[in-house]
Order: C-alpha cells, then sequence, then structure tokens
C-alpha cells in the first residue's frame, strides 16, 4: 500500500499555479524517489534543510570574485555565505584552504589541472573501465585530450590497485599531477601510499573522492588530509549535499587553486548552491551523521556478503566502503539488460564495466550498486538479505525473460519503501 501524499499543488504551490505541467513532472519524481530502492552510489536524499537552502534568495545574486574581492556590489550577506562554508569545509576535512565554488566536480577537477600543468603535461589516473574517473586523464575527456593521459588499473587476480605498477609507471613517466580515487573502487584508498610515490616523482598528489566524502567527514575512511596536497570532491553522493564541489588544498596551493576557479574556468558562483553546501556540511559535523557514514559502510559489506552467498562476483571480493561492483558474467546476464530489468522491480542500479571487461562500455559486464540512499531512509543491515534476494531473483528473472518475477519484487519493494520515508521528500 502506498503511504498518502500531500497533493503537489499544496506542496508546491507557486510552481504548481505557473507551470502546472512541470509541477506535474515534479511531484512524479517525488513519487519514484519515494517508491523505489535507489541503489545507486553516487545518489542519495538531502535532508529537508538542505533542499530548502538550494532554494532560497541567494539565487538572485551575482558574486564574481572571492569574499570582500567582488565585481558587484551588495555582496554584504553573500561574503558571509561564502566565507562560513568554506570555513566548514576546511574544519571538517582538516585542510588549510577551500574553494567553494566549483560547479560540479568535472569541473573542479578541470581547475586542478589549470592550477598545476601547462598543455600536454603528463598527468597520471585511475583508468576509466578500473574503475576511474574521466577527468583522470582518460582519452575522451578534455583532459586527456589536453593533457598527456597515463592510466594505471587494478590487479586482475585482486581487484585492487597495484602500487608498484602505481610506482614503476610513475617513475618512467614522471607526471606532474597524479589522481587517486574514482567512480567505481570498493576498496579504501591507500593514500600514504600514492604520496610516497607523489614525493618521489615530484609530483602533485590530488585525493579524488568524490564518492567517498561522507563516509570522510564520519570517520567511516581514513582521511587523505595529511598526505595530499589537494582534494577535490563533489559535495552530494555519501556527503548528503546539493550538487556541487569544493577544492581544498594547503595553503601554498590556495591562490593556484582560487586562480584556477575563478577567473580561470567560472564565472560567479550559484550562491544558493553555496549556501546548500554550508548545511550539509554542518550536518555533517554531527554524531547522527558519522552513524549514518558508519551504517553506509556496514550495510554495502552486509549487502555484498549477502549477494557473494547466492553467486554474484564481486570485483576485489566484497567492499571497504558504499559501492559493490559486481560482475554479472558468471550469472549470463549482460549488466545493461540486469540494470533495466531491476529498475523495472523499482530497484535501481546502474550498468557498469568491470575490470578487464570484454564487453562494450555501453553494454558491459556489470552492475554497480551502492547503500548511501537506503541508509539515509534509515534501512538497516537486517534488510540487506532481503535485498540481495529481490536482486538475486530479478537477474534470474532477466536472463529467463520471466516479467512476472520482476513485477512482483517491484510490489515488495514499495512495501518496503513505504516502511522507511525518505528524508527531504514533501510527501507524507
Amino acid at each position: 500500500m502506498t503511504a498518502p501524499s500531500v497533493p503537489a499543488d499544496l506542496r508546491h504551490p507557486a510552481l504548481a499555479a505557473a507551470d502546472p505541467e512541470l509541477a506535474a513532472l515534479v511531484a512524479a519524481e517525488e513519487r519514484l524517489q519515494a517508491d523505489t530502492l535507489r541503489l545507486i552510489p553516487s545518489e542519495n536524499y538531502v535532508s529537508a534543510a538542505v533542499l530548502e537552502a538550494s532554494g532560497t534568495v541567494l539565487q538572485n545574486k551575482y558574486s564574481e570574485g572571492y569574499p570582500g574581492k567582488r565585481y558587484y556590489e551588495g555582496q554584504q550577506i553573500i561574503d558571509q555565505v561564502e566565507t562560513l562554508t568554506a570555513e566548514r569545509a576546511k574544519g571538517l576535512f582538516g585542510m588549510d584552504h577551500a574553494n567553494v565554488q566549483p560547479y560540479s566536480g568535472s569541473p573542479a577537477n578541470l581547475a586542478v589541472y589549470l592550477a598545476f600543468l601547462k598543455p600536454g603535461d603528463t598527468v597520471l589516473g585511475m583508468s576509466l573501465p578500473m574503475g576511474g574517473h574521466l577527468t583522470h586523464g582518460w582519452g575522451v575527456s578534455a583532459t586527456g585530450t589536453w593533457f598527456n593521459g597515463v592510466q594505471y588499473g587494478v590487479r586482475r587476480d585482486t581487484g585492487r590497485v597495484d602500487l608498484d605498477e602505481v610506482r614503476d609507471l610513475a617513475l618512467a613517466e614522471r607526471p606532474k599531477l597524479i589522481f587517486c580515487g574514482g567512480t567505481a573502487v570498493p576498496r579504501e584508498i591507500d593514500f600514504a601510499g600514492f604520496a610516497s610515490i607523489a614525493r618521489e616523482v615530484g609530483a602533485v598528489l590530488v585525493a579524488d573522492i568524490a564518492h567517498i566524502a561522507g563516509l570522510i567527514a564520519g570517520g567511516a575512511h581514513p582521511s587523505p588530509a595529511p598526505h595530499v596536497d589537494v582534494v577535490s570532491t563533489t559535495t552530494h553522493k555519501t556527503l548528503r549535499g546539493p550538487r556541487g564541489a569544493m577544492l581544498l588544498s594547503r595553503a601554498e596551493h590556495a591562490r593556484a587553486i582560487d586562480r584556477a576557479v575563478f577567473p580561470g574556468l567560472q564565472g560567479g558562483p550559484h550562491n544558493q548552491t553555496t549556501a546548500a553546501i554550508g548545511v550539509a556540511l554542518r550536518e555533517a559535523a554531527t554524531p547522527d551523521f558519522r552513524s549514518y557514514a558508519r551504517d553506509v559502510v556496514t550495510n554495502a559489506r552486509t549487502l555484498g556478503e549477502e549477494l557473494a552467498a547466492r553467486g554474484f562476483d564481486l570485483v576485489s571480493g566484497g567492499t571497504d566502503n558504499h559501492l559493490l561492483l559486481i560482475d554479472l558474467t558468471a550469472k549470463d546476464v549482460p549488466g545493461k539488460v540486469a540494470a533495466k530489468a531491476l529498475d523495472r522491480a523499482g530497484i535501481v542500479v546502474n550498468h557498469n564495466s568491470v575490470p578487464y571487461d570484454t564487453r562494450k562500455p555501453f553494454d558491459p559486464s556489470g552492475i554497480r550498486i551502492g547503500t548511501p540512499a537506503l541508509t539515509s531512509r534509515g534501512i538497516p543491515a537486517s534488510e540487506m538479505g532481503t535485498v540481495a534476494e529481490w536482486i538475486d531473483r530479478v537477474v534470474e528473472a532477466a536472463r529467463t525473460g520471466d516479467e512476472s518475477t520482476v513485477t512482483k519484487v517491484r510490489a515488495e519493494v514499495t512495501a518496503l519503501m513505504d516502511g522507511y520515508p525518505a528524508p527531504g521528500l514533501p510527501l507524507s
């Protein structure tokens, strides 16, 4: 039974009056987010406070520059908003400097290149098919077009980064910039090990913690702060903030980072997003958030164990963080086919390449799943067996074409979601 909801015209009265068609789409998305089990590792639910901050009158301001050095007058309040948010970021992540203006993760990473490199310089990053990110020097990205991208991977036998390989590549290629981190890395990142390599070759070390920022803030993953020169992160995902980004650095790199963001790449910051980031950072400094971060990891590990017991092949054998990368080759179901069947069952995942995948990126062998969103709903580890059972049933149904099972699971998912209302959704 679906939980009752407040009518859309009462939840969003101005929008409903001005644009009923778009208001209806927003209401449909609210219902979709409420009724589905969202297992995409990069998605989450923001609090009502973060959501509210994102829609404030700060939207009306244009604020090129930095606090105390703007190109527009009337910035007395905006300067305080940005300064407060930056101070919270520095305190939470233990870095000397924070720039909270980047629009998103990819522009933030591009700013790092602009701060430290010239076109054609060498950057060492994790290979995209092995779990890295496009902006770590991959060929189809601007970062791999304008710079010499060299990639490291994971061991075929363990699915883990081999720091000996990273060191050998660094010594051979002498990169000026090294990225650690990625988008499909289920294991802890050895920041100290990467730092040792970076020092040996004289490279700037950047930790891209976009996926694990909330876990670091909540004490559920080691911090890069003692080891790296720059930290790049988005502010959503595990951090449960708005769609934005931050760059944090040691003091000696502050000027280069700031100049790269503005005027190097961007105009005025999105002040409403800056405010929402500030709210999220304040929330991330609470004991409740630390409990959430620990529960994210517990849920992911438990779900991984339950899936492994049902014959699923987990890349690297499991997880240390919030995500699981699953190779479905042994299940005889392509990742895209499985992901679409799971979506019809109300279980939202993404198809994903796995290391050494023999299939194409748009039709890969694997799926990627994560536990931030379900943990934000308060779903406990004791329910991970049920989640694993659903995934198992639907993947098998995708293999055999059994749509009736998919329909049955969809009803079961909706029933469980009704018992764990999502934060921030103005439905009930």
